[in-house]
């Protein structure tokens, strides 16, 4: 199973907002295989507790004008890893040590790379 090009379109939106509030190191993959109720994880770091509260605040705002609703979040309190789950997307947002510390790309290494273009790294024309 492959993650559905609708779920790629969330990711984008979910990256674009994570890099409007300066989210970094931006990671998706496509979980779709191992995990049948998931099709896809977006990992982004933040560098202070306020930043990545600030991230998850926003992707949250922007997946909701984008017809999305949370069914879940997890983390806001501490805001060292916010967990945001919209159902086909979960986005994971980091503090960069819990990012490190719990190394989720090294547990997901073998699922395939979600391509994640930002406004600020989108390719040349």
């Amino acid at each position: 199973m492959v993650a559905a090009s609708h779920t790629h379109e969330l990711v984008q939106i979910a990256a674009a907002a994570a890099d409007s509030k300066g989210g970094e190191d931006f990671v998706a993959f496509d979980v779709s295989e191992p995990l049948p109720l998931v099709d896809a994880f977006l990992l982004v770091t933040g560098s202070s507790e306020r930043q990545v509260a600030a991230i998850a605040d926003e992707i949250e705002e922007k997946m909701l004008e984008a017809g999305q609703k949370r069914l879940r979040r997890e983390g806001r309190q501490e805001a060292r890893w916010i967990l945001l789950d919209f159902g086909d997307l979960v986005v994971h947002v980091f503090h960069s040590e819990e990012r490190v510390f719990y190394g989720l790309e090294r547990l997901w290494k073998d699922c395939p790379i979600i391509p994640v273009t930002t406004p600020e790294h989108a390719p040349k024309e």
